[in-house]
């Protein structure tokens, strides 16, 4: 029989834990000090966005041939994670940073890659991600936002809906129809538009439950004219690369959850070591250690679930399509219940606004939605099991 020594230890290299460890040094120093009150404030990160620009985690993702730092699917799973861990409103700059541009990435043009790649690097902008409608939702393909030719131009006409960061991007993958009779089967193109482009409004701040330091808005686009070499790859081709998109990017909502998970948890370890009730800490109770025992398994079977699909997601994998809804359902699914039973760990105290565990609970709902709510990453997973595409560990 093989020894032990044979087998691959499931740990994360040196430069994936420096990576961590980094990311970690920022988030606690300059974005969790700010967390409360961009929360209770419900306004964009500033201190946060400007530390993660000056640390270039803002979006690791992009390569270094565009001048990024070219961090690789499971080092932006990282930063994701320790970021989330402090806010979840601050991991939001690099995850849609990564969702808006990677349609660019995986499609589009060398001209495309090196203009917004290069800009998104250097600070000069963020990237948002416009496919969902007020009548598209899980049924993207039910979009009405459309793009007409006009010689060397596209004409943009619609509305998206639930749009992360829209306002504050300066740039926005849009998907629109330019052919109403093929829809999702050639139908669906995409689009680089720019927030100074002519036609381009927002609508007022969605009013919710958590992630309140992230804008979430309607964008307009009347009669949008944009150069036809915006087009993210060939006509037709834009709702297969949104959904290869959303295969990759599902990943980092998992790596969110499972960072807001952390944070709940290292913060009712602390407090149920410090509360005395009866004469002694609540950590001495069974019935806590029960509690704290199941939230810290569940936590750590989510971050291995995740970094599983991470590295499918850089190794461009078959089962990929599987691992990341499966990542992002188990992972916000355990996120959920984790924040939850935190504030439980503190009581009455958890409760309330003085405490960080109500809105990491708040925050936590979220990633059981977007990208897919977790019923339609349910349906997902079916489909590829019944296709037999999964891997066998």
């Amino acid at each position: 029989m093989p020894a032990m020594s044979d087998f691959p230890m499931y740990a994360l290299s040196e430069e994936h834990q420096a990576i961590r460890e980094a990311v970690r040094a920022v988030a606690d120093a300059k974005i969790a000090p700010f967390a409360a009150v961009v929360d209770e404030e419900a306004r964009y990160p500033h201190e946060a966005a400007a530390a993660l620009l000056a640390s270039d985690f803002h979006a690791p993702h992009v390569p270094e041939a565009y001048g990024g730092a070219g961090a690789d699917a499971l080092a932006t799973v990282l930063v994701i994670e320790e970021v989330a861990r402090a806010c979840v409103s601050s991991s939001l700059i690099p995850a849609v940073n990564k969702l808006g541009s990677l349609p660019v990435m995986i499609a589009g043009s060398e001209e495309l890659k090196a203009t917004y790649l290069t800009k998104l690097a250097r600070g000069e902008g963020g990237f948002s991600y416009c496919l969902s409608e007020p009548d598209a939702g899980s049924d993207a393909g039910g979009m009405k936002t459309r793009a007409v030719r006009d010689g060397d131009e596209w004409v943009i006409d619609g509305v998206k809906r639930w749009i992360t960061n829209a306002g504050e991007s300066e740039f926005y993958t849009v998907m629109a129809v330019t052919d109403t009779e093929k829809k999702t089967r050639g139908g669906i193109s995409a689009f680089v538009v720019e927030k100074s482009d002519e036609g381009v409004s927002f609508g007022a701040p969605e009013k919710k439950l958590g992630i309140k330091g992230s804008p979430t808005r309607e964008v307009y686009f009347d009669k949008v004219r944009i150069p036809a070499s915006r087009m993210i790859g060939e006509e037709g081709t834009g709702f297969v690369t949104a959904m290869q998109t959303l295969d990759h990017t599902r990943v980092t909502i998992a790596a969110q959850a499972v960072g807001v998970a952390q944070g709940a948890l290292d913060y009712a370890l602390d407090y149920a070591k410090e509360r005395q009730q009866f004469g002694k800490s609540i950590s001495d109770f069974q019935g806590m250690q029960f509690m704290l025992a199941d939230m810290g398994m569940k936590v750590e079977a989510a971050r291995q679930m995740t970094y599983a699909a991470a590295g499918r997601s850089e190794r461009g994998d078959d089962d990929l399509t599987f691992f990341g809804a499966a990542a992002k359902c188990f992972a916000s699914d355990v996120a959920m219940e984790v924040t939850v039973n935190a504030v439980q760990v503190l009581g009455g105290y958890g409760f309330t606004r003085d405490y960080p565990v109500e809105r990491m609970m708040r925050d936590a709902k979220i990633t059981q939605i977007y990208e897919g709510t977790n019923q339609v990453q349910r349906i997902v997973m079916a489909r590829q099991l019944l296709n037999g595409v999964q891997s066998q560990l």
